[in-house]
Order: structure tokens, then C-alpha cells, then sequence
């Protein structure tokens, strides 16, 4: 799997009409883009980590029928850097980017100090994020890359510390019925604090601003929360949403900055600067969306590692919290190159499997109840949250379900109470050969697979005035390893989780991340994309 991996890919930025086999339902008019890695060895370097490859970019466009697909690499700093040195020359989260020993000591000198106060990569090989009308390629860094959605042309690099004191900020934000982007940013000491900051960017231009003005100029900060220890922050890759509250888990996986400022003198990367302490336990943020405010009540779990919260909605009283959680780091580790066996990452590599995890965290006061109380009044769920001191409640979680990973919902749903969830299935390897479909109140499962096949993330997409939930289709770009086949993207109907059609591609996918919808004819400023 090493091999097929970490490939270098092709880029195809002229668009190729694929070859249908079935038929694409005609409703289904817009394009999927996709993210991820697509370039891991530059001359004689190596990128060490799978995550650290730069950014292929992927465009599926559906119309009346008929799927065409192109390609491009995203032209940020570090491509263009990488390729005029002709070797990675700028560092990534898992590997670090020495000089060439024929530089001089000045230029070595200047490397240390660019990596003890780190300037990070503009690499955007993870997902798309959309602010007002424009969409940009994102990782987690101060950085994003505007994009042409059509073209997949590169534009300007857009630095969020212009507009915000943030230096990471996660790559998987939400939208609002109006068409607003909420996120969150983690501040590394400034003016000695270390913070999450929450953040909007409005639709819609401030008055007095330009309707081609870049959207984060219009930025609103929502709220700013203290990190639990100064120099440790946790790391966040997502984050829940409802009507009135934000979901923010501040987890025991952290990023340890001293060890960060060292890294590159002490010869490792930053990712093994963070680190895991499962001694600590974990604590769950409810903000109110409107004050900015948390909650009064405190609410702690044990342990965990989140990377993808599912969906987060409210009930009765109640805050329902759906997230794939891990009980350690092993995730990470597996995406090592050294790690990327022909075995595919199976659990004797020491993979732990996720578990789809539903939080419950009562809104109501707790005063009068009594210590080790269970304060959850729902019927339908065993989680619980307890009173352990005024104030302070230690939830325990309902496992729904296994082995699943990449969760999407129907996104007309986020924030509301959802029933289906679609996912890859990933409890016997990292590298997922299934995608599903979970029924989170019979607890049922349905498959698709093929034999030498590896999907990606699959994305629901709602047809339109649909009259269910899961009316619809899921779309999946498919690898298809099997000797003189194309790779296709894969329409499932969502009720049945059966193929309705395939679009084959002429040419070679790649492994990706996480990608976005954009429904055509559509206005941008009002209807929002799936996320």
C-alpha cells in the first residue's frame, strides 16, 4: 500500500468527460471537489508522513447527466518553493526540511530561527473552506489559499493573522441557514495567553465594504476561551453546532509549544511535540451563541482523542454531542510512510478502532440535585452526566457503533436531530475498503465494497424538496487498484445504499481527505454547501 499511497500523482487541469455506466440522477447538478495529499517525494527528498504531501485538488462536475473530472496541484508557497529547490525544502507537521549541506552558515542560521518561531506551511491539503463567496484550500495552519472552484486555479494566500490572532484553525468550520462560517483558531502566546478564539464570517460584506471584498475582513470574533494549561493547547479538528449553543472539546491531546520552539534543533518534527496524557480527562465547552458565554455547569468525560464530530443538536433541555473517538493517538501513527504496509494498517500495527460516541450534557441548573445524580431525562439514549460537585457533571458516553470514520450527515440536518449517518469503515485498518451507511436508532448498518477498492469520504447530497432524510445520493471517488481499471466515482442511493451509476475516470485517483459540494445555480451569499 506504500507504494500505491505515496505515488506521486498527475495533475488533469483540463476538464475529461468520464464514461457513464448507469444513470446519474439529472437533480444532481453541481461539482464535488476533493483535498489531500498528491506529491510525497521532490528530487531526492521524502515527505515522511502521508499527511504532509502537497495538495491535489479534485473536481467532479455533474450536469444533465454527464460527470467531468480534472485535477490540480495547488500552487501555494511550498510547492513553488519545493519544486525551484528541487527538494522539500519547507517543513510540514510530520516531517522536518533540512538545508542542503552545501548552504552556507548564514542560511542555516536563518532556518533555525524560522522553525524556533515557526512560520507554517501554506500547504492546504485537507479540505476547502468556504467564507462568504469564495472558497479556499485549507490544512490548519494561519494559512489558506483561494481557489478558483471551477478551474481549480490557485489565487491569493490569504494569512488568518491579519484578521485574527489565531495560528491554527480547524479545517472543518460550519454554515448557517444564512450562509455564515463559524470556526475556531487556537492563539499561541500572545501577550503571554494561550487561547481558542471562536469566530463568524458573515455572509453577506459589513456595510461600506466591497461585494469583492475578501469576506474575513468582515470577521467578528465571538468569543475567546483561556486554554486549561498555558503552554500546552489541545488540538482541535472540529467542532459541533446547534441553534444556540457551540460544542468545543478541549481533549488531553495537546501541543507541548516549548517542545515545539526545540523541534528543529533537536533533529524530530512537530508532530511528536504533541502529545497524548491519558491520565487527564477531557472537557466539553457549551457556549452560548448569542453571549459568547459557557455555561455555568462544567461537563468532563474521561480520556479521549476527537478528530470528527459527527452532529451536535438540542432536546428537551438537553445538548446531544455525536462524535468518532479514539482512546489514544495510534490514528496518526499509522499514516507514517514507514507505517503504510501492504497489510493496509491492520490492528497488529497497533491501530486502535474508533468508536461513535453520543454525549449528553443537561442545560438545566443542577442546584438541589444531588451528588451522583444521573441529570439525563431522555428516554432514548444511556448516556449519562452525574453530579459530582455543584457545578460539575462527568458525562459518560452511549456507543452507537464501531469502526466508523469520515462521518457525514444530510448538512440540511446539522444542528438538528439527525437519524442516518454515512461513514467509512475502518475497524480492521486506517485505510477504510468499506463505506456505510448507520441508522442511529435501529443501530443497523448497510455496506457497499468492491474487491481492490478503496472509497473516499462519501458525501450526501439532498435532492431536491426531498422528502426524507436520506433522499438523496452519496457520492464516493473511488481508487480501483485492480489492474487496467479506471478509477470511478461511486452514486449510491442513499435510501437503498445501492450503486445507481459510476463515472469512470480516465486516468489515475489518488487517496484524499475531505472535500465540499457546490450545488449549481445556486446563491452563494443564502443557500450553503455541505460541509
Amino acid at each position: 500500500m506504500s507504494a500505491d499511497f505515496c505515488k506521486n500523482a498527475q495533475e488533469r487541469p483540463e476538464p475529461v468527460k468520464a464514461e457513464v455506466k448507469g444513470n446519474i440522477p439529472s437533480w444532481l447538478q453541481g461539482t464535488l471537489l476533493r483535498n489531500g495529499p498528491g506529491i510525497f517525494s521532490v528530487g531526492e527528498t521524502s515527505y515522511e508522513h502521508w499527511f504532509d504531501g502537497m495538495s491535489l485538488m479534485n473536481s467532479f462536475t455533474f450536469k444533465n447527466g454527464e460527470m467531468t473530472h480534472r485535477s490540480r496541484f495547488l500552487r501555494s508557497d511550498t510547492y513553488k518553493a519545493n519544486m525551484e529547490a528541487e527538494r522539500i525544502v519547507v517543513s510540514e507537521m510530520g516531517t522536518m526540511a533540512y538545508p542542503d549541506p552545501s548552504k552556507n552558515f548564514i542560511f542555516k542560521a536563518i532556518t533555525l530561527l524560522n522553525h524556533t518561531i515557526p512560520d507554517f506551511t501554506d500547504n492546504g491539503a485537507s479540505n476547502f473552506i468556504r467564507y462568504g463567496s469564495d472558497y479556499f484550500a485549507t490544512s490548519e495552519t494561519n494559512y489558506i489559499r483561494k481557489i478558483d472552484p471551477v478551474t481549480l486555479e490557485s489565487q491569493e494566500k490569504v494569512d488568518y493573522t491579519k484578521y485574527l490572532p489565531v495560528n491554527m484553525v480547524t479545517s472543518h468550520p460550519h454554515y448557517d441557514k444564512e450562509g455564515n462560517t463559524y470556526n475556531i483558531g487556537t492563539t499561541i502566546a500572545e501577550k503571554g495567553k494561550t487561547k481558542y478564539v471562536l469566530f463568524k464570517v458573515p455572509a453577506v460584506p459589513q456595510k461600506g465594504k466591497s461585494k469583492d471584498a475578501l469576506a474575513l475582513k468582515s470577521v467578528e470574533t465571538i468569543c475567546s476561551l483561556p486554554c486549561r494549561s498555558l503552554l500546552t493547547p489541545s488540538y482541535c479538528h472540529s467542532f459541533g453546532l446547534t441553534d444556540n449553543y457551540i460544542i468545543f472539546i478541549e481533549q488531553p491531546f495537546k501541543l507541548d509549544i516549548l517542545k515545539m520552539a526545540t523541534a528543529y534543533m533537536r533533529g524530530v518534527n512537530w508532530a511528536s511535540c504533541l502529545k497524548f496524557c491519558p491520565e487527564e480527562n477531557t472537557l466539553i465547552h457549551l457556549i452560548d451563541r448569542k453571549t459568547g458565554k459557557s455555561t455555568e455547569i462544567k461537563y468532563y468525560t474521561g480520556a479521549m482523542v476527537v478528530y470528527h464530530h459527527v452532529n451536535a443538536f438540542e432536546d428537551d433541555g438537553h445538548v446531544i454531542i455525536d462524535v468518532i473517538a479514539y482512546n489514544d493517538t495510534s490514528l496518526y501513527e499509522m499514516f507514517y510512510v514507514r507505517n503504510l504496509k501492504d497489510n493496509t494498517g491492520v490492528k497488529d500495527t497497533g491501530y486502535s478502532t474508533p468508536s461513535y460516541r453520543r454525549f449528553v450534557l443537561p442545560i438545566l441548573s443542577d442546584k438541589g440535585v444531588a451528588v451522583g445524580q444521573n441529570l439525563v431525562k431522555l428516554k432514548y439514549t444511556t448516556a449519562s452526566a452525574v453530579k459530582e460537585k455543584e457545578g460539575k457533571l462527568v458525562c459518560q458516553a452511549e456507543v452507537l457503533c464501531d469502526g466508523l470514520e469520515l462521518p457525514r450527515i444530510n448538512y440540511d440536518v446539522n444542528g438538528k436531530r439527525h437519524r442516518f449517518v454515512y461513514g467509512n469503515c475502518v475497524e480492521e485498518s486506517a485505510v477504510a475498503k468499506q463505506v456505510a451507511k448507520f441508522d442511529t436508532e435501529t443501530k443497523n448498518m448497510v455496506y457497499w465494497s468492491e474487491e481492490n477498492c478503496l472509497p473516499s469520504e462519501a458525501v450526501f447530497i439532498p435532492r431536491p424538496n426531498g422528502e426524507s432524510e436520506d433522499d438523496g445520493v452519496v457520492l464516493v471517488a473511488v481508487v480501483n487498484r485492480n489492474p487496467g481499471q479506471s478509477s470511478f466515482m461511486l452514486i449510491l442511493d442513499a435510501k437503498t445504499f445501492k450503486e445507481v451509476a459510476r463515472a469512470n475516470v480516465n486516468g489515475e485517483l489518488h487517496k484524499d481527505v475531505h472535500g465540499v459540494f457546490i450545488p449549481h445555480e445556486r446563491d452563494l451569499y443564502k443557500k450553503n454547501p455541505s460541509h
